[in-house]
């Protein structure tokens, strides 16, 4: 199970110029309908011809607003939702089980964090890889490096997602040696 974002931005842009275009037509309908003289006269529209400026411009920034829209549409972004694998017998996860990349995130960067001597963690997740960047207060950073990846490694087992990314560590040390 995989859940990608919503579209929501370009879904309410879309509403809002509908919605603005529906308000105008409807405006000018009433009044016409009413005897007044409408805001928008709907022949100096039509009788605008292609090679004005302002209808070049216009007909410009529909086109690249609506190629924007449709690529937000068309291109996938990052998973919200990352699956978990399905065939470890010792648990009892539902078909389709996943966990949000925020929490997967949170949960290795406390693993990370828990080492000793670990003074802080910041933790950077991608499809492929679990980048963790410590800092320690240690002038000695020998071994602080494997051990951070295994504490990382063994939370990345206990969760268990279905494609298990690489592990990277950067170690800085606050102090100089």
């Amino acid at each position: 199970m995989k859940r990608f974002p919503r579209r929501s931005t370009p879904a309410v842009l879309v509403a809002l110029v509908v919605l603005a275009a529906c308000a105008l037509v409807t405006t000018v309908a009433v009044r016409q309908v009413l005897g007044q003289p409408p805001w928008v006269d709907p022949r100096a529209v039509f009788d605008a011809r292609w090679s004005d400026p302002t209808v070049v411009l216009a007909a410009v920034v529909c086109v690249l607003v609506g190629v924007c829209l449709l690529l937000c549409a068309l291109l996938r972004g990052t998973p919200t939702v990352l699956p978990l694998r399905d065939d470890d017998p010792e648990t009892e996860r539902a078909v389709g089980s996943g966990a949000t990349r925020r929490s997967l995130r949170d949960t290795l960067r406390t693993a990370a964090a828990s080492v000793d001597g670990v003074a802080a963690a910041r933790l950077v997740l991608t499809d492929r890889a679990v980048t963790a960047t410590v800092t320690t207060h240690r002038a000695s950073t020998n071994g602080l490096a494997d051990a951070v990846i295994a504490a990382v490694e063994h939370r990345l087992d206990r969760v268990g997602p279905a494609t298990r990314p690489g592990v990277r560590v950067r170690v800085r040390s606050g102090r100089t040696r």
